[in-house]
């Protein structure tokens, strides 16, 4: 039974994981100085920055399609174990920041863990 704890709590996660992706995939699209200068030293091409905003607004938005959800935190988590990547390798200075995305991002995931087939 889900208490309205677990329940407006979730919801918290979503909305705060969900702005936050929201509006750094934005930045990405909209070609702010920093994600450029970011992607150039990753050293992929700034397509690889278009590619992660548009992932990281389209899960931000699966987040809050029913049975779907799912789908849109595990893009999320994969995205932040890319990230803690790439700060780890060549971008310093800490990975911190995309560790907790990627570990809120695990626990919206958990949390729809019933939308897999075998959930």
């Amino acid at each position: 039974m889900i208490t309205k704890l677990n329940k407006y709590g979730l919801l918290g996660i979503k909305i705060l994981v969900g702005l936050a992706f929201l509006v750094a995939g934005l930045a990405k699209l909209a070609g702010v100085e920093t994600m450029v200068d970011t992607f150039e030293i990753v050293g992929l091409g700034q397509w690889f920055r278009y590619i992660t905003g548009l992932i990281e607004i389209s899960a931000a938005v699966l987040l809050f399609v029913p049975g779907v959800q799912i789908l849109g935190a595990g893009l999320l988590v994969c995205t932040m174990i890319g990230a803690v990547i790439a700060h780890l390798t060549v971008l310093g200075p800490s990975p911190v920041p995309a560790l907790i995305l990627g570990l809120l991002s695990s626990v919206i995931l958990f949390s729809h863990r019933k939308q897999l087939p075998f959930g």
